[in-house]
């Protein structure tokens, strides 16, 4: 299981929300870059860079950010948070971003993704679930659609993605541990999908149990932040 550190950025500085709300911002670093190497020197390969300015704002804002980590690290990055129409995919490429990090777009503009998926390879997109009640939420939480994941995951398996995340929004940035029985679920269906673990993680026994349920891969944010999680352990884990 490959673990992916998460830098979430407002105003160009390394920030954490807790469920996605943008009054409850602590901002852990003023210098992603130095973020970034942190994680690098700690052996990890993987990078989730997500726009939270971009989020909110629906176009790409923050990628002088991820231009600088793709020209100073060797992290694989992939980036999200802004993207809706072909100029900010276009710039997040150019950037360096290695996958372009899609949630809303493939449930409110189906047609523009799968566009895009046929443009330039399912295989250069991570798709993002964010999931309330098994019902996927869009627009950076703040809505909620009759979305179901499973049919949200079965139709785009069939157009090519390989990778995808899924963030339980009630567990994100609150430290009590992933939805473990929710991703068991959607392991059970899809067991051919490279899934990927996110919200909740709090401690490396969480990632421990991620691994056993079958996870390829596991986003870690707040809990590297606070310190439940040590880099050094991180990187015992990924050998």
């Amino acid at each position: 299981m490959v673990i992916i550190p998460a830098i979430d950025i407002i105003d160009g500085k390394c920030v954490r929300l807790t469920e996605g709300d943008y009054s409850q911002k602590t901002v852990y670093n003023e210098n992603p870059l130095e973020v970034a190497l942190q994680f690098e020197d700690a052996g990890l390969k993987r990078l989730h860079l997500v726009d939270l300015d971009g989020a909110k704002a629906g176009a790409v804002k923050n990628w002088k950010v991820l231009e600088q980590l793709t020209s100073k690290t060797s992290l694989i990055l992939d980036f999200g948070g802004g993207i809706k129409k072909e100029e900010d995919l276009t710039v997040v490429f150019n950037s360096g971003a290695a996958y372009a990090t899609i949630g809303s777009l493939a449930v409110k503009q189906e047609n523009v993704f799968i566009e895009w998926m046929q443009k330039y390879g399912a295989d250069k997109f991570l798709l993002g679930a964010d999931v309330k009640d098994e019902k996927i939420a869009v627009s950076g939480w703040l809505e909620t659609t009759d979305v179901w994941i499973y049919d949200f995951i079965e139709k785009y398996i069939g157009l090519g993605i390989q990778q995808l995340f899924c963030t339980d929004v009630s567990k994100d940035g609150k430290l009590e541990g992933p939805s473990v029985v929710l991703y068991k679920q959607i392991l059970e269906k899809f067991p051919s999908l490279h899934f990927i673990a996110s919200g909740g993680v709090s401690s490396m026994s969480d990632l421990e149990v991620l691994r056993e349920a079958g996870c390829s891969g596991a986003i870690v944010g707040k809990a590297i932040y606070e310190n439940r999680i040590s880099l050094k352990e991180l990187s015992k884990f990924n050998r």
